[in-house]
């Protein structure tokens, strides 16, 4: 604010009102200009003459200014100020004031003033914020319903390359970007005019796209193509051994039926992957899972082979079906081996896996990796390259196949010469396993510390993979147990992604390493029917199936409440005594929402394709092509307790919910699952997951969630604990 001084002069002029605000800038200047230029050249006279110290005029514009104060509403200051006469009539004369600025602090501020800026601040930043995450969101919506956009054109002039592959096994080639093994002919041509084998170090396009941007090209591949691929594969003459990955996360197994006729007159051996993702509900649970695996192939009329150590098959309701399939297991010839849990990701079991292989099978014949899709055995075949069961100029010589969520990765068939295990290879590799086993964890490097607490992250339980014998001295500087799904893809426009501590020279297998060699093949994985993932997109693949230790989240439930898994699984709680339990074994970013039965239908029509319920993505316009839930009425025996649950439901691959109700209280609920796939209720795979749970929320249906700790094989605890003990 400013204080006021007042000029006080005579103007002669016509009315009575002060002059207009445009006007007073220029008489200011203007008078200002004649009364100090005087003063500016030292003229007493001219100062005389201007009146700047007559006292009666002094008088006379003191007075006049005292009668306009409360116009302006400021204190005139005391002092000497000028003036100038002018003859004429009373009521043709006005006196205007000038003011001169005199600086004056500005008052204070109220708090409720100060208070009310800030909240309109506040709320200007929270609308803008607001803004920024729409422009986001419409970004990212737009981003997923983008296709990536394909560079280069086929040429079907162009024949085929007769070169695989090194991410799926499909044969390169240009001329149709529907089949598998596609490259741009662009592309294709430029690396076949490359030297050093170019062409034999390219992946086709579908995988890269699926390594470099989690995007999926869909192939016209179907199911039975897949199985007679496999088929023609077993079929080759000469001893083979069999190994079938079954997804614990997927269990009943739906192929695991049909294994006999698909394997035939072959060895067999089972393992139970991503064990490492399932929290122990209870001590002993890896021996409980393997017994279940065990129980699974007896059902599906596997036999044994004399000597196994797995549990004999209980009697009861399954006998029938258990000896229709040994029928049919016996007139194919497989016999079952062993079962195993292993972790392909975080290295759990894989030592141990092979150990028994070069014990037990030793050198006898080639070996054949199966399983549906998802199952990991691209994962377990990138292990196993860099393991001691692959040759150690292998290792550096094939590249590692493509790892992707998206069912059906591998389209063909992926190799590597599998090690001779000789009397010294098998001393020595006992000798590293010891050496490994005394190791404390501070005894690792950086590097490996490292990586093995990334796979604490990914996993309940993680095992050390290594490598006795090395070809070059770049792998010593490998970590153990370091893997890289993206190290040997290469780049549709520019050179070869080069990966550190990767040697530059390329390092070739001659025929006389693979000659008389037995090989390990990774094969394409059977789609499983009715499955929901072959209703999804890549993206919301993604969020459905699981990549990291499954963190179980229970809710407790009075009859006519309803559990929504995302918008593709829905419970109804219609009839029960009590309330009971409800634990999600899913994945952690698949979210559950809990409501009323007469609000249930409101929440889906509203909220199926947003944010509350995530998958399906895409609002309205995605929902309108995906399937509705179709209803399925369930009803569950007598509890046993409140520690045990009674039934596991699951939703196909999306996860399944435990429940547990109270004692000898029955229940009749009603399962919803996308029409096309199939809602399953099975014995409990984890029957006392009700013991994970944490302190019921406060005024909520849900309760606190548990992360249990990682366990590492193999591997000793940290020295300080030891030596306390």
């Amino acid at each position: 604010m400013l204080h006021w001084g007042l000029l006080c002069v005579r103007v002669r002029a016509r009315g009575s009102a002060f002059l207009p605000s445009a006007t007073f800038p220029m008489l200011l200047a203007r008078v200002t200009r004649r009364l100090l230029y005087p003063l500016l050249r030292g003229s007493p006279r001219a100062v005389t003459r201007h009146g700047l110290w007559d006292p009666t005029r002094k008088r006379r514009c003191e007075a006049h200014s005292s009668e306009h104060l409360s116009g302006l509403g400021h204190e005139v200051p005391r002092g000497p100020t000028a003036t100038r006469g002018y003859e004429g009539r009373d009521d043709a004369e006005e006196r205007f004031l000038f003011p001169e600025y005199v600086l004056e602090p500005e008052p204070a501020s109220t708090l409720q003033e100060h208070l009310r800026e800030l909240q309109q601040m506040q709320e200007e930043e929270e609308r803008r914020k607001q803004r920024r995450q729409e422009e986001r969101r419409q970004q990212k919506l737009r981003a997923s319903r983008r296709v990536h956009p394909v560079v280069g054109h086929p040429d079907p002039t162009v024949p085929s390359s007769g070169l695989n592959c090194s991410g799926c096994g499909a044969e390169l080639h240009c001329q149709d970007p529907v089949v598998p093994g596609y490259l741009p002919s662009e592309k294709f041509l430029s690396a076949t005019a490359q030297a050093s084998r170019g062409l034999a170090r390219t992946v086709c396009q579908r995988c890269w796209l699926l390594v470099h941007h989690r995007r999926a090209l869909r192939m016209q591949v179907s199911r039975e193509q897949y199985r007679d691929l496999v088929s023609a594969a077993l079929r080759r003459p000469g001893p083979a051994l069999v190994l079938y990955m079954m997804d614990l996360l997927d269990l009943p197994d739906a192929l695991l039926p049909d294994l006999p006729a698909l394997v035939g007159p072959k060895q067999l051996i089972v393992l139970g992957n991503k064990v490492d993702l399932l929290p122990q509900d209870a001590p002993g649970y890896l021996q409980r899972l393997r017994e279940r695996l065990w129980d699974d192939c007896g059902r599906a009329g596997l036999l044994r082979s004399p000597g196994h150590q797995g549990p004999k098959h209980p009697g009861g309701g399954g006998t029938l079906d258990g000896e229709e399939n040994s029928n049919t297991s016996a007139r194919s010839g497989t016999m079952l081996r062993d079962v195993r849990l292993i972790s392909a990701k975080t290295g759990y079991g894989v030592e141990e896996l092979i150990s028994a292989l070069q014990r037990s099978w030793r050198y006898r014949g080639d070996v054949y990796l199966i399983g549906a899709t998802n199952a990991g055995k691209s994962t377990l075949f990138n292990r196993l390259l860099e393991s001691d069961y692959c040759i150690a100029k292998g290792a550096e010589a094939i590249d590692r196949a493509t790892i992707s969520p998206w069912p059906g990765t591998t389209l063909n068939l992926l190799k590597f010469p599998i090690c001779n295990p000789t009397p010294y290879r098998m001393f020595e590799r006992q000798k590293r396993l010891k050496r490994d086993a005394n190791e404390a964890e501070e005894d690792l490097t950086q590097l490996e510390q490292h990586q093995l607490n990334l796979l604490k992250k990914h996993g309940y339980v993680v095992g050390r993979v290594g490598r006795t014998f090395l070809y070059s001295e770049e792998q010593n500087d490998k970590a153990a147990f370091e893997f890289d799904a993206d190290s040997l893809a290469f780049d549709m426009e520019n050179e070869p992604v080069m990966v550190a501590n990767k040697s530059t020279e390329r390092v070739e297998l001659t025929p006389q390493d693979v000659k008389d060699v037995h090989w390990f093949y990774d094969t394409p994985g059977i789609t499983k029917e009715k499955c929901i993932l072959n209703l999804l997109t890549e993206k919301e693949v993604n969020i459905v199936l699981p990549t990291h230790s499954i963190v179980p989240r229970t809710f407790v439930l009075k009859p006519g409440m309803v559990l929504f898994l995302g918008a593709i699984g829905r419970i109804d709680f219609l009839q029960g005594n009590q309330s009971a339990w409800f634990t999600v074994v899913a994945s952690n970013f698949l979210p559950v929402h809990i409501t009323s039965l007469d609000k249930a239908d409101t929440v889906y029509q509203k909220h199926a394709g947003h944010t509350l319920l995530k998958v399906p993505v895409g609002g309205e316009e995605r929902m309108a092509g995906f399937p509705p839930l179709v209803a399925e009425d369930i009803t569950l025996e007598e509890g046993l307790g409140e520690s045990e649950a009674v039934a596991d439901i699951k939703f196909s691959s999306a996860g399944w919910v435990a429940v547990t109700p109270q004692l000898k209280d029955r229940l009749h609920l009603r399962g919803y699952t996308p029409q096309g796939t199939v809602l399953t209720v099975r014995p409990p795979l984890l029957p006392y997951i009700i013991n994970i749970k944490g302190e019921r929320i406060k005024r909520s249906v849900a309760y606190k969630t548990k992360k249990l700790p990682s366990l590492v094989y193999n591997l000793q605890k940290k020295k300080q604990s030891n030596m306390r003990s």
